[in-house]
């Protein structure tokens, strides 16, 4: 009996040490047991039960967001859903729904599935339009980020007066953008324009800027470029800022030239803004209708014409308008601006950058 009683306060120890090696995170099975019999229905396994902590959390910031995305899905959401909706119909000025005087003429569209997307993938006009604007695209945004990076750089150096160039650079960016393009357009005139006169007071013959298609190319490129530089300097002008200078001067004790300090310290420490800022003016460029319109109207022609400038064409000019058609063109115009930016972070994460 007493050996009987000894063996069991042993085995009674050698529990209680077991025990204490686990350490204070380990549970019993008793106690796992029971907390996975009250939780297996609540808050920490389900989808349910983290979006109500979530939510029980975080009221006040949903409270103050959901006017927002109210918002956001009234002016982005419902005509988005609307687009897709039309680009599977064969909607078009004739067939609408519409108000004549007192009558009311009900809509006679009817769904007809992806057949106007198999019509423009399987018209040239949509592959020229999108050859054009990705040349475009990618002719801005080099440049924009070359001069931008060479301007920003050239700023974030003490000299006098740096304070009023940097107003005079950022000053574009503060004019309205139609205002700006018609100012060009004056600019760009092949009769009156200033830069024709000042050709002819050298003795050089009128250039037709907006005549000629190659020219005309040429002079979209460069009012884009006018417009993008001063927000391309002004976030690049920030990460060279934030790039700390002890590198600068460890670099240079270490015998680093210029270039070097430019290349092993500059360019790394503006990865993140650079890849930001390009990623943005890849989606501004590829949309922006201003510009084309305004200076060009897609002419000489149809040789300036964009993605963007003829989904507007459609819709707005063309006789009758054509709306699912133009509907069509914008869901695809989506679809490859989102294809890019999954492809773009997909990159990124290759690098090691996260975004």
């Amino acid at each position: 009996m007493a050996a009987d009683t000894s063996r069991s306060v042993t085995e009674a120890a050698a529990g209680e040490t077991t025990l204490a090696g686990r350490g204070p995170g380990r549970t019993t099975a008793k106690t796992a047991g029971n907390a996975a019999g009250s939780g297996g229905a609540g808050t920490t396994g389900s989808p349910r039960g983290r979006i109500g902590r979530a939510l029980a959390t975080h009221w006040y910031a949903w409270a103050m967001v959901a006017p927002v995305v109210l918002v956001l899905g009234v002016i982005v959401g419902w005509p988005l859903v609307r687009g897709v909706y039309l680009s599977l119909t064969n909607a078009s000025e004739r067939n609408v729904a519409r108000t004549i005087g007192v009558r009311h003429i009900e809509a006679t569209y009817e769904f007809v599935g992806f057949d106007n997307y198999a019509a423009v993938l399987g018209d040239p006009v949509f592959w020229q339009r999108l050859v054009w604007t990705v040349m475009w695209t990618v002719a801005c945004v080099s440049v924009t980020f070359a001069l931008g990076l060479g301007l920003a750089t050239v700023l974030n150096r003490q000299f006098r007066g740096r304070a009023a160039y940097r107003m005079a650079l950022i000053l574009p960016w503060a004019v309205p953008g139609f205002v700006s393009v018609f100012a060009w357009r004056f600019l760009f005139n092949r009769d009156n324009g200033i830069l024709n006169k000042i050709l002819d007071g050298g003795g050089i013959s009128a250039v037709p800027w907006l005549d000629d298609p190659t020219w005309a190319k040429l002079s979209v490129i460069a009012v884009n470029v006018w417009l993008g530089v001063p927000f391309m300097m002004v976030a690049l002008l920030g990460g060279l800022q934030s790039i700390p200078g002890e590198l600068y001067e460890a670099a240079e004790m270490d015998g680093a030239g210029p270039w070097q300090r430019f290349r092993h310290i500059t360019l790394p420490g503006l990865r993140a803004v650079s890849m930001t800022v390009i990623l943005l003016s890849t989606i501004w460029t590829f949309n922006m209708f201003p510009v084309i319109f305004l200076l060009t109207r897609g002419g000489p022609g149809d040789s300036t014409e964009i993605l963007v400038t003829q989904a507007f064409r459609q819709a707005f000019i063309a006789s009758p308008r054509d709306f699912a058609g133009s509907a069509t063109w914008g869901v695809l115009i989506l679809g490859l601006l989102m294809i890019f930016a999954l492809v773009y972070r997909r990159s990124l994460r290759k690098q090691g950058e996260v975004w």
